[in-house]
């Protein structure tokens, strides 16, 4: 080895003949050579040893991660390189990077099909300064489970400022009583924001001028506002994420045999949970979690907390008008229910996300507490 490197430093052997000499990387005989030439400087080159080089010395990974690689890697559809090395660190605590997966995968011929893979963006999106400042929200049709014939959706909403994933559940189908459960939770959670960005969905939008939707009536009654994105791609930070959903998912759900809502969503909640507080995010060169905590003790913040109202379960729920019979009956859900009103008096039937019914007296408002008639289960 001393030779070889003497016949490199007198320029008789170039880098590349000895490497293959010595059976090392080239940049290994760089280490090498500035190693030996400073001890022959100082006349100590004859005792001169080497050290060991970076190489390969990890033990190998436990039996446990090797079996989780492979179901997931294995699935139809199969997991993404990233997706499985944050589900190893999620599972068994051990952190991986996605080239170690991606070998992994390549050595036992696991590696999937990425012909799929979006290009990444050519220019970064303006986003806001403050959290709670802009929310943006979406849903997700896709076929998630193996074998689903119809698509379902995923509601998925984030923070503009910090990229966290505020919530994320799948539905059966997309109507209004699903987001007036899903709203409502990401506000208890998290806070109220000042604007939430949607598209010009009938749930949101209107075109009869100086009119809300129930929906953006319910968020004004407790004054957050829409705001509407002129095209898809002004929604990127929320598309981007519908992708890496959309990649996931399915690989998962089908290693795991998950084929129902209910244990799909348990799953997806620490799916979210996982991202958002251990997996770096390109442009903020952090993970959402800690960009959150980042803002808040920076003082740029404009949430403010979920109020303890009365109105709050009545107005997150689907109101129509309802009249009491002649016979003094309330129509609730195809029943007839007695009531103590006179006839022809005028009310307000509620139906609540969780499948309940109320009768109110009053339409919300703010001014005066909620007078509650009747309550009905099925």
């Amino acid at each position: 080895m001393r030779h070889v490197l003497r016949a490199v430093e007198h320029a008789q052997l170039c880098v590349a003949q000895a490497a293959k000499q010595l059976g090392v990387s080239r940049s290994r005989i760089y280490q090498l050579r500035a190693e030996f030439t400073a001890l022959a400087k100082e006349g100590r080159a004859k005792r001169w040893h080497p050290r060991a080089s970076g190489g390969n010395h990890r033990s190998a990974w436990p039996q446990d991660v090797r079996d989780t690689l492979r179901r997931l890697l294995g699935s139809t559809p199969a997991s993404s390189y990233s997706f499985a090395a944050s589900e190893v660190h999620r599972r068994h605590g051990l952190k991986l990077h996605r080239a170690s997966v991606r070998r992994f995968a390549l050595q036992h011929d696991l590696a999937p099909d990425t012909s799929w893979k979006h290009k990444p963006a050519a220019v970064r999106r303006w986003q806001r300064a403050q959290i709670g400042s802009l929310w943006q929200l979406d849903a997700s049709p896709h076929r998630w489970f193996p074998g689903q014939q119809k698509p379902s959706p995923l509601l998925h909403m984030l923070d503009d400022c910090s990229r966290l994933t505020l919530g994320a559940t799948l539905y059966e189908a997309e109507n209004l009583l699903a987001y007036l459960e899903f709203l409502p939770a990401a506000f208890i959670a998290h806070g109220l924001p000042l604007q939430i960005y949607v598209d010009h969905h009938s749930f949101f939008f209107t075109d009869l001028p100086g009119s809300l939707t129930q929906l953006g009536a319910a968020l004004r009654f407790y004054d957050v506002s829409f705001r509407y994105a002129p095209t898809p791609q002004a929604k990127g930070k929320i598309e981007r994420a519908h992708q890496v959903w959309q990649q996931r998912l399915p690989a998962i759900f089908s290693a795991e045999g998950i084929v129902e809502l209910c244990p799909a969503n348990t799953l997806l909640d620490e799916l979210r949970h996982h991202r958002n507080t251990h997996e770096i995010h390109r442009e903020l060169q952090m993970n959402p979690a800690a960009a959150w905590k980042a803002a808040l003790k920076e003082n740029r913040s404009v949430l403010r907390p979920a109020p303890h109202c009365p109105w709050w379960p009545y107005v997150w729920s689907i109101r129509t008008p309802a009249k009491v019979s002649d016979e003094g009956y309330v129509s609730v859900a195809g029943q007839s229910l007695r009531i103590e009103k006179p006839r022809g008096t005028r009310l307000v039937r509620c139906q609540h996300p969780d499948g309940s019914w109320s009768i109110l007296k009053d339409a919300p408002d703010k001014h005066q507490k909620p007078s509650l008639l009747l309550r009905y289960e099925p």
